[in-house]
């Protein structure tokens, strides 16, 4: 893995990054992830109540884990710049908003705000990108495009992406249960930021760094959904959502050599986890 780009810490072992990377997954599928189907199924009930009665079939747990395995086929729109809108139209998180997706109705008929509603597709619309980026990821390494790959980096990344698919299907399951469009785009705005960088990609170190700045986006974007949704749902969604990026990101800078948080270029750690890369609503616009 000789190389002059960025490479993963020499002194990791490849069954200690296995380690972590087991730690992480049982930590999300018992406490994240029970915690976030049970959120989001009193979610969609409630939204259900407060919406017109309509002949879809009210969205469930079902719904949610059925999504969870359909969103894998992002990984084929990584290549594509993709400009399709993923939701309703907006001006910017935190704002107020008006109006929605096609179809959908109004805010308070649909028992989600068009504001909220934005917000949750653009962060659908990160996670199908994550889930695209961690397919490529692993496509190039196991067919031997980067070089030397430890056997315990693809397991990392295969688990990292199926929790990114997880977290896509939740915020469908809500925008559905509230009557628009589910979301299967990436993030059309920070795609072809991503398919650049993914071209620089010589090693498996570089892709820790492309991964990371996913897990960075996803992070802080939700960190400022906190702040900026309505919805007491909405903010409970999220906040359990974020902390399991912030784990991905601790793995990446750890196996790094990097310190475990944001940071500048040079290496100065900065706040806890500030919100530079955090998307804006416009990232699904109509164009």
């Amino acid at each position: 893995m000789r190389s002059n780009r960025r490479q993963l810490r020499a002194d990791i072992s490849d069954s200690e990054l296995a380690a972590m990377t087991k730690s992480m997954d049982e930590l999300h599928h018992d406490e994240s992830l029970p915690k976030l189907r049970a959120a989001v199924a009193e979610w969609t009930e409630e939204i259900a109540a407060a919406s017109p009665v309509r002949e879809a079939p009210n969205p469930s747990r079902r719904r949610f884990l059925i999504g969870t395995g359909g969103v894998i086929a992002a990984g084929g729109l990584l290549a594509a710049c993709s400009s399709t809108p993923a939701a309703a139209h907006h001006t910017r998180r935190k704002s107020s908003g008006t109006g929605g997706n096609s179809g959908s109705g109004s805010g308070s008929s649909s028992g989600l705000s068009p504001a909220d509603a934005t917000s949750l597709a653009v962060d659908a619309s990160i996670e199908n990108l994550a889930v695209a980026a961690y397919t490529k990821g692993i496509d190039a390494a196991t067919a031997g495009k980067l070089g030397a790959v430890p056997p315990a980096v693809p397991v990392f990344a295969t688990t990292a992406r199926s929790h990114h698919a997880a977290h896509a299907a939740a915020f469908n399951a809500v925008l559905t249960a509230a009557g628009l469009s589910a979301v299967h785009e990436p993030d059309p705005v920070l795609t072809p930021v991503v398919t650049k960088k993914f071209a620089t990609v010589k090693n498996v170190g570089d892709l820790a760094e492309l991964a990371l700045l996913l897990e960075n986006v996803a992070a802080q974007t939700y960190q400022a959904d906190v702040g900026g949704l309505t919805s007491t749902h909405a903010i409970a969604t999220t906040a359990s959502i974020q902390p399991v990026e912030m784990t991905h990101a601790a793995i990446l800078y750890f196996v790094l050599g990097k310190y475990p948080g944001a940071q500048t270029a040079s290496g100065t750690p900065l706040a806890f986890n500030p919100l530079q890369l955090s998307r804006p609503n416009s990232d699904v616009s109509s164009t």
